[in-house]
């Protein structure tokens, strides 16, 4: 029996430690938080730096919504750029033995806004949990991204 639970135990921790292995680095679906519809497909890399910078790659059609395509109330240096292709994430680090990204900071182009960001890969790695928020992380807002296969 002994040698069941030893074996189940490191079946376990080899799995969990391939879920924490997992980086955000790929392409995501963003889910607009007020009305649940797609919104913008959101690419994400590894920078050099061991940090993740997300760009959009391609802002999805919605019924009765004409996308805006400059980022005219925002502050330097994305005064004036194209939507499409800005890099709306970035500095965004891996917090060690979690499923955690933390010190980033986001865009939000609508809104010309730039928010602290923080997020949380889920177990599967199938979604991605955005926190941007203005100093105190209660009072941001959440928005669901996921994963494109």
């Amino acid at each position: 029996m002994n040698k069941n639970i030893w074996l189940a135990t490191c079946i376990g921790l080899f799995f969990s430690g391939n879920v924490l292995a997992q980086d955000i680095s790929g392409s995501w679906q963003q889910i607009d938080d007020k009305t649940g519809s797609p919104k913008a497909i959101i690419e994400i890399r590894k920078d050099t730096n061991n940090t993740y910078t997300g760009k959009i790659a391609k802002i999805t059609p919605r019924p009765g919504y004409t996308p805006r395509e400059i980022c005219n109330h925002c502050p330097a240096p994305y005064t004036n750029q194209p939507i499409l292709g800005m890099d709306i994430l970035k500095g965004l680090k891996h917090v060690p033995e979690s499923n955690n990204y933390e010190q980033g900071r986001i865009i939000d182009p609508l809104a010309g806004k730039v928010y602290d960001a923080k997020m949380r890969l889920s177990a599967n790695g199938k979604r991605l949990t955005l926190r941007a928020y203005m100093g105190i992380s209660a009072l941001g807002r959440s928005q669901t991204w996921l994963r494109l296969e």
